[in-house]
């Protein structure tokens, strides 16, 4: 049962567990005849593999009103992409398409190609090209209007988790373009979702103490899960925003839906009372992977955005921010013990703690690499950008995904 407070920011739709599943489809079928609903899915190929993603396929194939469905489907080779295929087979039903973008075949690498030649950075391989090339796809195809975005490793996955997220932004009553999900982080026996609670909550209101009055930051700390992987949006937003190629996706998209839209055009929406999906390492050893490569990336991309508001920075005010941050986020660790013990679940604080310091290590490393190097943020183009540079790209990308589905 959530609680019904609205910060004065952004508006916040709880779940106050008085709808129905019933309900919920019940009027997304009704919004569906006026606001066709796509729903967009980015995957390793590895995770074909894993329960998670199985069971949502099992779940999607009785959804009655999603109009389209498009996998991205990364590192599979021709043998495992024709499996994908097969795979995902039972999505596509007479009401609703199916479409598998394989990004790794010679049809995508030559469109990779065509955007290198017109100088058009892509990034690495990796979940925001993917997401990127499947908003290209959905660009082109230009099915939906309302449009959903979840991971394929989601654990506790269930229909009313889909419906939630989808409604606020296919009511064609409602004026919400952006709508991001949010949840409580946990497997049953702990509290998880670390990278949020012990560095990205932290550091925003450690940067906030520092640049106080910051609009910016005010905005992303409005966000109960800032680092959702499930958010849902207008068409029209797909086309301009540019989207981070590394762990600072979902902060650099809230900062494109920011900069391009009013505040009363974006909300949060409650979509499970628990979550759970597959968890990064630590790689305390290791700042090249895991969480501390995604603690490094999303701490970098929030101190570009706060670069173009104004905000001056220097190796002192990185390390002030690096001491604000490991007290605040110290004390929080008291806070979440607290919240813990009161409702039964596990919480090794000598372990928060020591990930503490690694994130701490990690706000002050990614802004002084940021002071060396401060062109190197990977932001991946808005759609926008490329239909001017290459004016009939969606009529080529769309091809290439339709002859790779008839394989």
């Amino acid at each position: 049962m959530g609680d019904f407070h609205q910060n004065g920011g952004i508006t916040t739709l709880h779940n106050l567990n008085y709808s129905t599943l019933e309900y919920l489809e019940a009027k997304l079928m009704k919004f569906s005849k006026r606001r066709k609903m796509g729903l967009i899915i980015p995957s390793l190929y590895s995770e074909l593999e894993q329960p998670a993603l199985k069971n949502i396929v099992n779940i999607l194939k009785d959804v009655p009103y999603i109009n389209e469905i498009t996998i991205g489907l990364d590192r599979a080779t021709k043998e495992q992409y024709l499996h994908a295929k097969e795979y995902f087979k039972e999505l596509s039903t007479e009401q609703r398409r199916c479409r598998v973008i394989w990004n790794d075949g010679p049809r995508m690498k030559a469109i990779q190609k065509l955007f290198e030649e017109n100088k058009i950075y892509t990034g690495d391989p990796g979940k925001g090209r993917n997401v990127w090339f499947c908003f290209g796809y959905m660009i082109a195809s230009g099915r939906s209007e309302a449009i959903a975005l979840h991971d394929a490793d989601v654990i506790t996955y269930s229909r009313d988790m889909l419906a939630r997220l989808f409604y606020p932004v296919a009511d064609p009553k409602f004026n919400y373009k952006f709508c991001k999900g949010y949840y409580f982080r946990s497997d049953g026996t702990k509290l998880n979702g670390r990278v949020t609670r012990l560095m990205v909550t932290p550091l925003i209101r450690s940067l906030k103490k520092v640049f106080p009055a910051n609009d910016y930051l005010d905005f992303l700390d409005h966000f109960r899960y800032i680092l959702a992987g499930e958010f849902s949006m207008r068409a029209d937003i797909m086309k301009t925003v540019r989207i981070p190629s590394d762990w600072g996706l979902e902060v650099g998209i809230l900062s494109e839906v920011q900069r391009n839209n009013a505040i009363n055009r974006i909300c949060q929406v409650e979509i499970a009372d628990g979550y759970d999906h597959k968890h990064q390492p630590e790689s305390h050893d290791d700042p090249s992977s895991g969480l501390s490569k995604m603690s490094f990336d999303i701490a970098r991309s929030i101190y570009a955005k706060l670069a173009t508001q104004g905000s001056v920075f220097s190796k002192g005010i990185f390390r002030t921010v690096k001491a604000t941050y490991l007290r605040m986020a110290l004390d929080m660790v008291e806070q979440y013990a607290a919240d813990a013990s009161i409702n039964g679940l596990a919480m090794d604080r000598h372990k928060e703690e020591q990930t503490v310091d690694i994130f701490a290590a990690n706000i002050y490393r990614a802004g002084v690499e940021y002071l060396d190097n401060p062109n190197l943020i990977p932001f991946i183009p808005s759609w926008k950008r490329v239909l001017d540079a290459i004016p009939d790209v969606l009529d080529i990308f769309n091809d290439a995904v339709e002859q790779d589905n008839k394989m």
